[in-house]
């Protein structure tokens, strides 16, 4: 379990060959409930490179109008999210190590040459609950860095059924995909890239 940075866990090969099919297989049932769909930037109006969709009780969205939030409905067809696959919750647990479940799973679908530039999660209430992340499909080179902008940062390769950890210090530690390496992975039939993040979202009662 090698700890990148405090507070930061990286599990290589976390999830088996058969897990990844399974969970992909999972995702794909999400995304027939709650289709990918493609946000945009708050003030610009500028759609993300990523598409997305969510699972859980509240889901991650972004548009011009509203911004940032989490809600429990699909922002365009307005039927409540599916429940997070089994597979995740059971990383959640694993790795997570949170007395409360999670609320959100976000799924990010990435294209050949889709990437995600480097932010803070910090749209949930509860900051003290981690972020468990899963991989799946073609590789991705993550970077991270501290929890301010312009500071030294840092790169690592995540593979098919890779997990990270972000918590504690780490938990608001900007961080973003600069690129995928393309056919490095043989798990979705089109290639890409999947990520799943779970995010406790209220603090629990």
């Amino acid at each position: 379990m090698p700890e990148l940075a405090p507070g930061l866990f990286y599990f290589p090969e976390y999830l088996s060959p058969e897990a990844q099919a399974e969970l992909r297989d999972n995702v794909r049932d999400v995304v027939r409930a709650a289709p990918l769909f493609q946000p945009t930037m708050p003030r610009t109006g500028t759609p993300f490179s990523v598409r997305m969709t969510n699972a859980g009780s509240l889901g991650w969205v972004s548009d011009q109008r509203s911004g940032y939030r989490y809600q429990a409905t699909h922002p365009e067809t307005g039927d409540h999210w599916p429940d997070i696959p089994e597979i995740a919750l059971k990383a959640w647990d694993e790795l997570g190590h949170y007395p409360a479940p999670p609320e959100a799973c976000l799924i990010n679908f990435y294209s050949a040459q889709a990437k995600m530039g480097l932010h803070q999660d910090r749209d949930e209430q509860d900051l003290d609950a981690p972020v468990v992340s899963l991989s799946l499909g073609d590789t991705a080179i993550f970077r991270w860095g501290g929890t301010t902008r312009g500071g030294k940062t840092f790169s690592l390769k995540l593979h098919s059924g890779d997990a990270l950890v972000l918590s504690g210090s780490a938990r608001l530690a900007f961080h973003g995909i600069d690129r995928l390496m393309p056919g490095s992975s043989s798990l979705l039939a089109q290639g890409g890239r999947l990520n799943l993040t779970l995010r406790r979202v209220t603090v629990p009662k």
